[in-house]
């Protein structure tokens, strides 16, 4: 264990989620998907769409481990396969698959992304449930450089799953009280990085339900102030 001269553990590197902490979640792709389910389905609400989308991508992540591994290309379809059932979905359902692809890519990155990039004293590594080659293009898209990108593929496991989080500590060569995960999402980011030991921060952009028990940010600026050049407070 490596320790500053007021006893605190340093920290050598910095773990960040891709989709919601990264890059946006509503870029142009994913409200034409939605604009279009909407127009060609049961259910007209943009928010219940995402809702559903949302909630049936977290059960087939959750479920997804191991032998019964599925990628996100392979949920993508699925889901879609069963909104044909569930809200009589009349799409053309490949070209909406290309749509979310191209979404896992082109979505903005949040404002804040390219100074913490600059900024952070410390090696960034991406962790992500999308596929390296989404991520990858999405890093070059952008003009981000992290140090490694580590993504569910590789272990076959999401997150919360701490195989996800352990792989990355075999990449970055670091001990887990030497990192710190920055997420959006308290069940998968929070909750992921704790199984593996790491010390979770939580993004929240905008006012949501708070949690006591857990670092909380605003904006991925504080982070930086946080790492105090190489310190964890």
């Amino acid at each position: 264990m490596n320790r500053g001269a007021k006893g605190r553990v340093m920290i050598k590197a910095v773990f960040i989620d891709y989709t919601g902490t990264t890059v946006k979640e509503d870029g142009e792709e994913i409200r034409d998907v939605v604009k279009r389910v909407c127009h060609n389905s049961d259910l007209h609400d943009p928010q219940a769409v995402l809702a559903l989308w949302w909630k049936r991508m977290k059960q087939y992540e959750e479920n997804s481990y191991g032998e019964n591994y599925l990628t996100e290309d392979e949920i993508v379809d699925k889901i879609l396969q069963s909104l044909v059932v569930e809200i009589h979905l009349k799409e053309n359902l490949r070209e909406l698959h290309v749509l979310i692809r191209r979404s896992w890519v082109c979505a903005p990155a949040f404002p804040d992304a390219k100074e913490f990039f600059e900024k952070c004293p410390v090696p960034i590594y991406m962790i992500s449930n999308n596929g390296i080659e989404y991520v990858k293009k999405g890093m070059e898209d952008k003009q981000l450089q992290p140090e490694a990108i580590i993504c569910a593929d590789m272990v076959r496991a999401y997150k919360p799953h701490r195989e996800l989080f352990e792989r990355a500590l075999e990449v970055s060569g670091c001990g887990a009280d030497e990192v710190l995960h920055i997420g959006d999402s308290y069940s998968s980011d929070v909750l992921g990085a704790r199984a593996a030991a790491i010390q979770p921060v939580l993004v929240q952009r905008t006012k949501g339900k708070t949690y006591d028990d857990v670092m909380t940010v605003q904006d991925l600026s504080e982070v930086l102030h946080l790492l105090d050049w190489g310190e964890a407070i």
